[in-house]
């Protein structure tokens, strides 16, 4: 197994390698990781590249849970040696139960975690996040709950997902207001320890709140869609919509609406310099301090061999200010 370069998850005690596996094709019609084999050979492929961090959710797959179960039978035997993140928290139609749309609240937090344990086939959730905010249910309650899993040792820390950057602060503050689990807290109770946000050079916006909250509170950034579903990896280059590829089968509006000409130019970058595309969009992602690991998704093992490599371009001052130019913050 390689190894990858690990950074602390902010100001937490979790170390995490800097490229991690988003799960979301585990289990997902039309792909060949729909299947146990082709998810077990995407996961042997991520250890083997030294990717041991594996991104989930309880809403990814053909039915709700799908991904989880496929995850947890591929690392069966190797729990020990990888680090699981999965979250809670969208409309699953019933899958957890009634919800009464209240899916930050105690009741379905419990619920929605036991659910996942049993999926995974795990005791524990090394990073358990709320995939979105919860506008029914306040936030003293879902942290205080988050924090009963921390105590039965069931959750070993906590994060969110697509925050702003004002949902990071309130929380943050909430938290240091309230008793909570030794080594998991601030001055208070247990605190989000992550905020995992779309962030790419073509998704910028992060930029303006939720990174500066993140420096600030010491949040780690779990980047996801850091190639932008695929226009960043240069197979789109000229317009081109190869038959079969994802946006061309099932996302054609980005194709639509893709910023042509900055990604003509993006490609002549990275060819002057000899890199590839996806080397360029996870590097520079790495270089903000904030981000502790880009989350990206695979369907074939030589796509995860391929992420698991791409942290390794070092851009130049001028380099960053070139990319600045082609996509503006």
């Amino acid at each position: 197994m390689s190894d990858l370069p690990l950074r602390r998850l902010g100001r937490s005690g979790l170390s995490v390698p800097v490229v991690g596996l988003g799960c979301n094709n585990l289990g997902r019609t039309g792909t060949v990781t729909e299947t146990a084999e082709g998810a077990t050979a995407l996961i042997d492929a991520a250890i083997d590249a030294g990717v041991t961090f594996f991104d989930t959710a309880d809403a990814y797959g053909a039915r709700p849970g799908l991904s989880e179960e496929l995850l947890g039978a591929a690392l069966r035997g190797r729990r020990d040696d990888v680090l699981i993140a999965t979250k809670f928290g969208l409309d699953l139609h019933g899958a957890n139960g009634q919800d009464f749309g209240a899916r930050g609240s105690r009741r379905y937090i419990v619920r929605a975690a036991e659910a996942s344990l049993r999926r995974l086939g795990t005791d524990w959730i090394d990073l358990y996040q709320l995939h979105a905010p919860d506008p029914a249910t306040p936030i003293d309650e879902t942290l205080a709950a988050l924090d009963d899993l921390v105590r039965a040792g069931k959750v070993r820390y906590v994060g969110h997902s697509n925050f702003r950057g004002w949902q990071v602060a309130d929380a943050e503050h909430v938290a240091r207001g309230t008793g909570g689990a030794v080594g998991n807290s601030g001055t208070g109770g247990t605190r989000f320890v992550s905020a995992q946000n779309k962030y790419s050079l073509l998704a910028r916006g992060l930029e303006r709140e939720v990174l500066p909250a993140a420096r600030e509170y010491g949040i780690g950034v779990l980047p996801y869609h850091p190639l932008e579903n695929g226009l960043l990896t240069g197979k789109y280059t000229g317009g081109a919509r190869p038959d079969g590829s994802r946006l061309v089968t099932t996302k054609q509006q980005l194709l639509d609406t893709a910023p042509w000409a900055a990604l003509d130019r993006f490609g002549t970058f990275c060819r002057e310099r000899g890199v590839t595309e996806t080397d360029v969009a996870f590097s520079w992602l790495l270089t903000r301090p904030e981000v502790s690991s880009v989350i990206a998704g695979a369907t074939r093992p030589e796509q995860v061999r391929g992420n698991a490599q791409a942290w390794t371009w070092t851009p130049t001052a001028e380099d960053l200010a070139e990319l600045d130019e082609i996509f503006p913050a």
